[in-house]
């Protein structure tokens, strides 16, 4: 598949998931990209790439472990949204699932800060343009 300036855009898109952990006051979590990382400073929905064996929620239960340092069940997360987008060579899918129960209190293990947001207040934050995309629908649902 060709790109507008003529480059190839991998037919094979990268599958991504994300979490709204969202707390009794109804803020959610957004997590700043560490340095070194594409996007760095960017805030975003925690989460990260599904690996070719897993299903999106088992990749968003070992993502929400890793980089939180929480433990979220199956039967506390739900489907949300979804976003598409074009980065550099790739295509790239954002599925995002809302949590409100996880045991445990979320660290800045792999992020370079966390931050408890309303809803209306993280069109403020710079975002990676899918996280972006979702603010809106997030706001609707709170």
């Amino acid at each position: 598949m060709l790109k507008a300036d003529g480059g190839i855009v991998s037919r094979i898109p990268l599958l991504v998931v994300a979490i709204a952990m969202v707390d009794a006051d109804g803020r959610v979590l957004l997590a700043q990209r560490p340095a070194g990382k594409q996007h760095a400073g960017l805030w975003e929905f925690p989460g990260g790439k599904v690996d070719s064996s897993e299903t999106p929620e088992a990749a968003l239960i070992r993502e929400v472990a890793e980089e939180l340092g929480v433990s979220i069940s199956a039967a506390c997360i739900a489907p949300a949204t979804f976003a598409s987008v074009t980065l550099a060579e790739r295509s790239l899918v954002l599925l995002l699932y809302v949590c409100r129960k996880w045991q445990g209190v979320p660290r800045a293990i792999e992020a370079a800060a966390l931050r408890w947001v309303r809803p209306v207040d993280m069109y403020a934050f710079s975002m990676p343009p899918a996280d972006r995309s979702m603010i809106g629908l997030i706001e609707a649902l709170l």
